[in-house]
């Protein structure tokens, strides 16, 4: 799975960094693992955890890291003196050689879990992820701006269309009203016709003048 940066930390991700760091610390753990282990947690690298430690969280917890280093000391300790009471002791040896070798063994100096500060491979990566975060950026913004442009000429296309259905309506309107005067013409002059009782007499004739009647001509007449 590849992790991504956010931008923002909340407080709750502030929280966890340095209740995660602060538990490495008690525990004899470094500092790194504890940004591995909320990175994964948070879904960002290592390198923004130690950055955002480093550069903003850790100034507020000072007391609370003396206070982890005094426990894993104390801790090192109680384990050092239970070694201590359960060593067996060495027969073979004067008392004062068991002595020397008891506090060989016990009387270390501790070793110093050295903070780690910003280390250039940890600004390397830090800045890998903003550009691999700054591509996937601008490629999301320019589907966004596709997308836009599409939509643009699909509105364009449905105004179109829009206007060419208005049009062919008019027309339909105009067909029909032409349909319906035709029809009344023909009803017109099927009343004008009359025929003589006995069928003796022609079909008249009939003419349109200029405003569309029809005007029945009289027999033998131009």
């Amino acid at each position: 799975m590849v992790k991504v940066r956010q931008d923002a930390w909340s407080h709750e991700d502030d929280l966890l960094l340095a209740e995660t760091v602060l538990r490495h610390i008690r525990e004899g753990s470094t500092q790194l693992n504890a940004f591995d282990e909320v990175g994964d947690k948070l879904n960002r690298t290592s390198a923004a955890c130690g950055f955002r430690w480093n550069a903003e969280v850790r100034t507020k917890y000072d007391n609370a890291i003396d206070l982890a280093k005094r426990q894993r000391k104390e801790k090192k300790r109680a384990m050092a003196g239970n070694l201590q009471k359960i060593r067996k002791p060495v027969i073979s040896l004067p008392q004062n050689a068991e002595q020397y070798e008891t506090n060989e063994a016990f009387s270390l100096p501790e070793a110093e879990v050295n903070e780690p500060a910003i280390t250039m491979d940890m600004v390397i990566r830090f800045l890998k992820d903003m550009k691999k975060d700054y591509h996937a950026s601008n490629q999301s913004k320019a589907s966004l701006e596709l997308v836009q442009k599409d939509n643009l000429d699909l509105k364009e296309k449905v105004e179109t269309l829009e206007k060419q259905l208005s049009q062919t309506e008019q027309q339909l309107s105009t067909i029909q009203e032409d349909y319906q005067a035709f029809i009344q013409i023909m009803d017109r002059a099927r009343k004008m016709t009359v025929l003589d009782d006995q069928g003796s007499m022609s079909a008249p004739a009939f003419r349109m003048d200029k405003n569309g009647n029809l005007q029945q001509l009289i027999q033998g007449s131009n």
